[in-house]
């Protein structure tokens, strides 16, 4: 199984390679579009769009309920993990 983790573009980096900014609630990372964008003209399309990012690699676009319930879950799952460190 593997996580996808969304995040918000937030600027492009490197046109030619297909490289975007994405912020993970306040986090920013540099992430390929290979994975959803074909051509460099695509991408100023994506600016302010939800992706689900693994591995430094945009797998699909969200939008932006799916993106908050997803961070929501998210946000459970830490807060069950440190309860469970926090009980041995």
């Amino acid at each position: 199984m593997c996580l996808g983790i969304p995040g918000k573009i937030t600027s492009i980096e490197d046109q030619e390679k297909l490289i975007v900014k994405v912020d993970f609630n306040g986090v920013q990372r540099n992430i390929n579009m290979n994975c959803i964008v074909k051509s460099s003209g695509e991408l100023k399309s994506m600016l302010n769009k939800w992706v689900l990012v693994h591995v430094g690699f945009a797998m699909s676009c969200i939008d932006e309920d799916e993106a908050k319930k997803t961070l929501e879950v998210l946000n459970e799952m830490e807060d069950l993990q440190s309860q469970m460190y926090n009980l041995h």
